[in-house]
């Protein structure tokens, strides 16, 4: 299976809306090309060829579903699908898995049959949504959070720092809680678990006081909630003493943990915030105070986009703006970052981890598991890309652990702790690998050159026919050539060199 290098990348496909009741389906008689090219997407290139006719249909045709395109003739509709068949197809070392037993996990005991749940936003804000959300697929949703307040939100709430192609890299809300009564809130959760018994219902609570942590809890177990997640995390919240102004001071957390523990019998999960220099010291707390899990991250504190005319930062609300929560892709090596502080700690062995922050594809997911996440978490994709993405996510996860010979998800949880460390000083630093062009992909840009030259040692030139040379005396293995060549034209080679 292609985990480095993919034979297909987005960038291929950079034009492709990803739209809804894609145009290009119904121009095409045979495929459903618009669920193929998803799967592109989010990395899953491998199920959609094997989700291919035997025979390559493209091969002769004539492509009316590019022109049908809401961007006609700018995707090669006809050339991805193409390339699935000779040359996805045949790297694929086995069939995909027939079902997805595979997939099946718990929460503190409590089965899932998937590990990906929405996480507590607006994504899973009523009964329509997380109902919608069941039937496509997700294992569960941490409902948004549930208080007594008087939730009133301002507009605009959302801004963004979008990449290339237009897509989400980083996303600020300054939303807050469940805008839904408390009594509103019960009512959903009793519809949702009579009509969807086998999805669990994560409710996510915040109080004012240790009073209203424990009677919230309570109410949430009564009216069919499988478990509770404590919200201390919250960075948008109106009034102090909230959200993530708790997560901050551990004896408020094992205080309130203990309160919410006491007044239920479901699990209860602790999520915590990432505006904090460690996570552990809140996590050891709400362990104390009788947490089963901790939930993590959180969004970040951030300030995105300020106005060179207005000086006012987005979102803008009548000529001010706060700080807010930050997520997205631009989060995940933060949040991978807390999750193996918390996976590591000996002091919290046998705690759940539901881990969040910048999922996306299935890989994101997997990155996750592999530091010790129980369960996964998702709301920036959902946000953009609609409930629809957990096909790619169970389907990608699924292959993946079918093709290693993993019979589930445990076996998976936690493998890429022993072999990091918090500390550089463990790293060997005795040889240098080479990296290594290769011809028939290369372009002749010279960015390599560039880079190495203001950027690294000086190592690359680029000759008068557009090839760049290594100076193997002076190149010291960075690798910043790899990062910044636009072609993917660059490899680490096997041979490595001793320093002298």
């Amino acid at each position: 299976m292609l985990y480095r290098n993919e034979i297909i990348s987005r960038s291929e496909m950079i034009r492709c809306a990803l739209c809804l009741d894609a145009p290009c389906d119904a121009a095409c008689e045979k495929l459903m090309p618009s669920g193929l090219l998803r799967s592109i997407w989010f990395s899953n290139e491998q199920t959609a060829a094997q989700r291919l006719p035997e025979q390559n249909l493209c091969a002769i045709c004539p492509a009316p579903c590019e022109q049908a395109c809401v961007r006609p003739g700018e995707v090669p509709i006809r050339g991805l699908i193409h390339r699935l068949y000779e040359q996805v197809r045949p790297e694929c070392e086995i069939p995909a898995p027939a079902d997805e037993s595979l997939l099946a996990c718990d929460l503190c005991g409590i089965p899932l049959e998937n590990p990906f749940l929405l996480s507590s936003s607006v994504v899973a804000s009523s009964y329509d949504m997380c109902a919608r959300a069941f039937e496509a697929g997700w294992a569960g949703a941490c409902f948004k959070t549930v208080s007594s307040l008087d939730i009133h939100e301002a507009s605009p709430r959302f801004s963004a720092i979008t990449g290339n192609d237009g897509s989400i890299i980083g996303f600020k809300n300054i939303e807050q809680l469940s805008d839904h009564s408390v009594a509103e809130n019960m009512e959903i959760f009793r519809r949702l678990k009579d009509n969807y018994p086998s999805k669990f219902i994560l409710a996510s609570i915040m109080g004012q006081n240790e009073e209203e942590w424990g009677t919230l809890a309570r109410l949430c177990e009564e009216n069919g909630a499988d478990a509770v997640e404590l919200n201390f995390s919250c960075p948008n919240m109106a009034e102090g003493g909230l959200g993530s102004d708790i997560g901050q001071v551990p004896e408020l957390v094992e205080r309130f943990t203990a309160s919410a523990k006491r007044s239920c019998h479901i699990p209860v999960l602790a999520k915590l915030t990432p505006n904090v220099a460690n996570m552990s010291p809140a996590a050891e707390a709400a362990k104390r105070g009788g947490a089963d899990g901790i939930a993590a991250i959180n969004t970040i504190k951030s300030i995105v986009n300020v106005d060179p005319h207005t000086y006012v930062s987005a979102p803008a609300i009548h000529g001010q703006s706060a700080v807010g929560g930050y997520s997205g892709c631009a989060v995940k090596p933060i949040a991978l970052r807390f999750i193996a502080e918390l996976g590591q700690n000996p002091a919290l062995s046998g705690m759940h981890l539901s881990a969040m922050g910048g999922v996306e594809t299935w890989r994101d997911a997997l990155e996750f598991i592999l530091l010790g996440g129980g369960s996964i978490q998702v709301t920036t994709a959902v946000m953009q890309y609609g409930y629809r993405i957990i096909d790619d996510l169970k389907s990608g996860l699924n292959l993946y652990l079918a093709e290693k010979g993993f019979t589930g998800i445990k076996d998976v949880i936690g493998l890429g702790l022993d072999t990091l460390s918090n500390t550089t000083d463990v790293l060997e630093r005795d040889t240098v690998i080479f990296p290594r062009f290769i011809r028939e992909k290369c372009i002749g840009c010279g960015r390599c050159q560039i880079s190495c030259a203001d950027g690294g040692h000086q190592a690359i030139q680029l000759t008068p026919e557009r090839r760049p040379v290594l100076d193997g005396k002076k190149c010291v293995g960075c690798h910043l050539c790899l990062l910044v060549c636009p072609q993917q034209a660059i490899t680490r080679v096997r041979k490595r060199i001793k320093r002298k």
